[in-house]
């Protein structure tokens, strides 16, 4: 047995070396669709390194499982499988995601096993990223040199291999915000130094510096935008917000493209610059969300042995299609696709899961939330409320399965936890309340952009996120915008068709009439009329098919995920 164990390790570590060389053939491609303004192959690409996981997982399990034959359930080799295992990957500068993608072998192996700790990499698995100082990955730019010549040489470091619209222009930007935002503040000193990550973030149209400088005894962060136009490339604009930052790391956000030789010192550094995002959600942003997903659930691990509440229905309307349920001290919601959707809803549990994996393959332009999906999910009998019980076993009973006093719940979505957008109408000034309605038409509208037509668009299939940003979370009835026909409603002309009990025209699967949204999209009277006003353009079919235009003739409108009056040249385009 000893004997075979090992060629079976080598499969996985093949496996796995295979995946990260892939994966970084697809990443090492983004500068030069940057170069080339290649936006179509830029989705593409990200497209195919979504998939890539999952595909070599796939075919690695068929051949593991015939390698394995009737020892496939035997504990004792899984035991020195991993062991060899482990001794491969000691010494990598990625053995983080190596633990991973032994797991999900495993996983795959063993549909429905539990989790095992002395099998899997469960909690003792490598999780260290603290930052090297004086680290190779980055540039280092002394306070000596003088505010000019750092800023010169930070766009020379960058090198785009295209010219600059105005690269003198720009230089002068970045000085002029340095001065009104840092110096009015902070006076530097022989300790002051400025470093920038050697890897730039790539992400639609769009590359990121990330840097920081040691000033006032602390470290400020700070990302520089760079965008490729038609002129050249420019600097869009220079990010001190903190909040800003953060959303620009958002679960609300495609994964970054970025070429990364040590993972967990590329994460150590992105703490000290957002300081407030946790580990795993810094490692789905740079592309590595299965080990997000790992880390994610060792923090649910963690967090159910050190709290004693119990798991409850998630508040809000209840929806016709998931069951949701939360864990009040947890910032997350758990959504379980129901048994039987009521009428109107008809689709399938497996056409659900395609719209889910839809969402996770698309750019969700900072509109859409991200989700982890689960199988095999276990929760202690002990912490699950009576309530939430009866409803689980009255909505998706045939997802259940009680083990060892505990609840297998054999398929699930978690999710970032929001305030439904519906409850917090109810409840919330004027003044917030036009604030948020606005950015709910502008969060339709970018989603419209991104070909994104979200069917149902009733204030209760959105959220609100702690900075009171609103992002769609119901996948149900979601289609690509260039796939609807939006419609003017056909006027009634004769006494039968004004009193019609049912439409007298033909209306098509895929018709849209948004005239109608008017009705139903926001319900208190003192928001209603503002709304109705701000975004009227939502109500006019000609707005949706002139968006449908743009993307049919290859147009990527690019959603920049901050304020436009921060940019420097806010009229030029990309």
């Amino acid at each position: 047995m000893p004997r075979r164990a090992l060629p079976l390790a080598k499969k996985i570590f093949s496996g796995f070396e295979s995946y990260i060389r892939s994966f970084q053939t697809y990443t090492r491609l983004a500068p030069q669709y940057f170069r080339e303004r290649n936006w179509a192959a830029m989705q593409l690409n990200h497209k195919q390194r979504l998939r890539l996981y999952k595909d070599l997982l796939f075919q690695l399990v068929i051949e593991f499982n015939d390698m394995l034959g009737e020892d496939a359930d035997n504990r004792q080799i899984w035991l020195l499988i991993r062991q060899e295992y482990q001794a491969m990957i000691a010494d990598r500068p990625d053995v983080e995601l190596a633990e991973t993608f032994f797991n999900s072998v495993i996983r795959k192996a063993f549909p429905g096993m539990s989790i095992d700790e002395e099998l899997m990499y469960v909690m003792e698995g490598y999780q260290i990223c603290e930052w090297h100082e004086n680290s190779h990955l980055v540039h280092s730019y002394p306070s000596q040199m003088g505010l000019e010549a750092i800023i010169r040489k930070i766009l020379n470091d960058f090198d785009p291999g295209v010219p600059f619209l105005n690269k003198e222009e720009d230089v002068q930007f970045l000085i002029q915000s340095v001065k009104e935002v840092i110096l009015t503040r902070y006076n530097p000193g022989p300790e002051t130094r400025t470093e920038i990550l050697k890897s730039v973030f790539y992400r639609n149209k769009a590359a990121y510096l990330i840097g920081r400088t040691y000033l006032g005894h602390k470290w400020m962060p700070f990302i520089i935008p760079m965008l490729h136009g038609e002129k050249g490339v420019f600097v869009d604009t220079l990010i001190f917000d903190r909040n800003i930052m953060s959303h620009l790391f958002s679960f609300t956000r495609s994964y970054f493209m970025v070429d990364i030789e040590v993972p967990s010192q590329i994460v150590g550094f992105l703490s000290s610059v957002i300081s407030h995002k946790k580990t795993h959600e810094l490692y789905n942003a740079i592309g590595f969300n299965k080990h997000g997903k790992t880390l994610f659930y060792r923090d649910y691990l963690y967090h159910l042995q050190s709290s004693t509440d119990q798991f409850v229905v998630a508040p809000g309307v209840k929806g016709m299609v998931m069951t949701v349920f939360t864990l009040p001290s947890f910032d997350v919601v758990f959504k379980i696709i129901k048994d039987h959707f009521e009428p109107p809803k008809n689709m399938t549990r497996q056409e659900v899961r395609e719209k889910y994996k839809l969402v996770s393959l698309h750019d969700r332009v900072g509109r859409m939330a991200d989700t982890h999906e689960f199988e095999y999910f276990h929760i202690p009998l002990e912490r699950i409320s009576e309530e939430l019980m009866r409803e689980l076993r009255n909505t998706a009973n045939s997802l259940l399965k009680i083990e060892n006093n505990q609840l297998v719940i054999k398929h699930l979505y978690t999710e970032r936890k929001m305030r439904p957008l519906n409850l917090y109408l109810e409840g919330c000034s004027k003044e917030k309340g036009w604030a948020v309605v606005e950015d709910y038409g502008r969060a339709i509208m970018q989603l419209a952009q991104a070909n994104i037509f979200p069917g149902d668009m009733m204030t209760k299939n959105f959220g609100l996120t702690r900075q009171n940003r609103v992002i769609f979370y119901d996948y149900d009835e979601i289609e690509f915008l260039t796939d609807m026909n939006f419609r003017i409603k056909p006027k009634p002309e004769t006494y039968e068709q004004i009193y019609a009990s049912e439409p007298w025209y033909d209306i098509a699967k895929n018709d849209v009439f948004p005239e109608d949204f008017k009705r139903w999209m926001i319900g208190r009277p003192d928001l209603k009329d503002h709304f109705l006003d701000y975004h009227h353009k939502l109500f006019d079919p000609a707005q949706w098919q002139k968006i449908q235009t743009k993307i049919r003739n290859g147009e990527l409108l690019h959603a920049f995920p901050y304020p436009d009056e921060i940019r420097f040249r806010p009229l030029e385009k990309v």
